[in-house]
């Protein structure tokens, strides 16, 4: 496919235009000049060098790579039509149309942007983080900068026994039948070829523990409405977990809230200071 370096310009700027601070999660400072987000906005947002998205926008820059572009929809909170669309611009084919797929839809990319102060994370059906708020990443680590197998918390789990220190021992042997259980059905979805088969496949090559809860053939089961973390700096925390589904992605946004004057509430303020330090 050829590239139409104008029409990627012009829809840079447009959809840059139509974005304000507060629709991405930014603060707004100081008196702005720029319709919509400015340039090195949308370049931090895009984690790439904001003279290279100011050439895209001029139509002057190197053709950009699918991963680049990938990183452009997410930061630009493209829907998944504007971002095949931006990919035919570049001269790349858009990425497969799999429900499954990485790109998170701009409504929970914008309810996510809001929660600043709240543990709050997007998974897809495989329990891979694909973006955390900032607290998010001060209770379970950066997990959204995982790659390969690993970026899925199950088989994590079963390959990595430091994967279960953030959780209470109590829930070890429940989650390890949630995990097995939730893949089973994500694979009766997906089929074959599918993430989920390759996940499964591994797991059944490396844990004795997977093949065995695997064998059981156990459906159904259903995560627990409070979750039990062990923190390393707070301690014990009980937090409830709820869920947003998308259905056109299968993505989800899990957001964690403990009872307001709990001990858990209390440490979770403390979290609040202490671990978003760490994170910085």
């Amino acid at each position: 496919m050829t590239s139409d370096r104008d029409g990627l310009g012009g829809f840079l700027r447009h959809r840059r235009a139509a974005l304000q601070p507060e629709d991405v999660g930014l603060v707004r400072t100081g008196r702005r000049r720029t319709e919509g987000l400015r340039r090195e906005e949308v370049a931090v947002l895009c984690h790439m060098s904001t003279d290279y998205y100011a050439r895209l926008e001029r139509g002057t820059g190197p053709q950009p790579s699918e991963q680049m572009l990938a990183a452009i929809a997410q930061g630009l909170h493209l829907s998944t039509a504007e971002r095949d669309h931006l990919f035919r611009l570049a001269g790349h084919r858009p990425p497969a149309g799999d429900a499954s797929g990485d790109h998170v839809g701009p409504g929970l990319l914008r309810v996510l942007d809001r929660l600043h102060d709240t543990p709050a994370e997007v998974v897809t059906e495989l329990g891979e983080t694909l973006r955390q708020s900032p607290l998010g990443v001060a209770l379970t680590g950066d997990m959204a900068g995982l790659s390969g197998p690993a970026r899925s918390i199950g088989f994590r789990w079963f390959t990595d026994p430091r994967s279960r220190h953030l959780y209470a021992e109590e829930d070890h042997a429940f989650l390890s039948r949630l995990w097995v259980c939730g893949l089973r059905e994500v694979l009766a979805r997906r089929g074959r070829p599918s993430r989920a088969a390759f996940v499964t496949d591994l797991l059944l090559e490396r844990s004795g523990e997977f093949c065995e809860l695997w064998e059981r053939q156990e459906v159904g089961l259903r995560p627990q409405a409070v979750k039990h973390f062990v923190h390393p700096q707070v301690g014990a925390l009980e937090l409830e977990c709820q869920q947003l589904l998308d259905p056109v992605q299968s993505h989800s946004l899990l957001v964690y809230t403990a009872a307001p004057g709990s001990e858990s509430h209390e440490k979770m303020q403390l979290l609040s200071v202490v671990g978003t330090q760490l994170t910085r």
